[in-house]
């Protein structure tokens, strides 16, 4: 529990941000994380760590400052959509992020190899060690956001940020094929019995609007992004069209330079919740 908060104890609070909160390890020394919002998936190919890229985006757009913590160890993609080559640096007692030419600070298992394709093949204990040392070892800074890219599932590393850090919500990534839409329920429902709060929901690659004919097209069909989220009490929720010219930009590392209308009024909702 916190000095200021003049709490007791930690059970029942409402606080999932406060740093002491029961359970979660001390943040690093040199680091100010005001929110931490885990992006979390069902299940992988459903373009989560776009969705982070572009939460990221929108909260710049809002006013805000954010950082990533690239969680996903077996398969890290932050650090390349957004053309960071550099290593993780220091300055003698903490592991320093590196930053995107847009300023978005990042830290990724990439940023510690020799080679950026060489595998971590490593087991379920030692990943998990890792994700928790990112938060623990690595001085962030001040930001108003930090973003968490969990591999998709419920296995040991989204289990591991649950209960390590102070993550004050969740944003689950879904798109519109039943299966994935039965998957992501899994997915939330991890996160209710962690007791963590879901902050929304965000249907991606969810119709295309084509360009010659002018007409929107469900590519993979009606998405249940409504009948989940009322299923589920979630009432901030996105939809996210199948953009081209997005997926040419994270390819090319330049994912500060992505914008997404469609999430400007679902990024205002999750700073409400602060």
């Amino acid at each position: 529990m916190s000095e200021e908060c003049g709490k007791e104890s930690c059970e029942g609070c409402s606080e999932h941000g406060c740093s002491h909160r029961q359970g979660s390890d001390a943040a690093n020394a040199g680091s100010d994380i005001k929110k931490v919002i885990g992006v979390i998936s069902g299940k992988g190919g459903v373009g989560k760590s776009t969705v982070c890229a572009l939460l990221a985006g929108a909260l710049k757009e809002a006013g805000k400052s954010c950082v990533i913590l690239d969680a996903d160890i077996t398969g890290p993609s932050i650090a390349k959509i957004y053309g960071i080559k550099d290593k993780a640096g220091s300055n003698g007692e903490a592991v320093l992020p590196a930053a995107s030419a847009g300023g978005v600070k990042v830290m990724s298992i990439n940023m510690l190899l020799e080679n950026e394709t060489d595998p971590v093949i490593w087991r379920g204990p030692i990943i998990s060690a890792t994700v928790r040392q990112f938060w623990t070892e690595v001085a962030w800074g001040s930001a108003d956001v930090m973003l968490v890219d969990m591999p998709p599932g419920t296995g040991d590393v989204p289990l591991t940020v649950f209960q390590s850090l102070p993550i004050d919500g969740v944003v689950v990534v879904t798109t519109p094929q039943e299966l994935v839409s039965m998957i992501v329920e899994k997915a939330v429902k991890m996160a209710e019995a962690m007791g963590i709060p879901v902050l929304g929901l965000v249907e991606n690659m969810s119709y295309f609007d084509c360009p010659d004919c002018g007409k929107r097209h469900e590519i993979f069909g009606p998405g249940r992004l409504s009948e989940t989220a009322e299923r589920f009490g979630v009432k901030n929720t996105a939809r996210l069209p199948i953009r081209p010219e997005r997926m040419a930009l994270c390819d090319a590392g330049k994912a500060d330079e992505l914008k997404a209308e469609e999430l400007e009024e679902f990024c205002r909702q999750l700073l409400m919740e602060e």
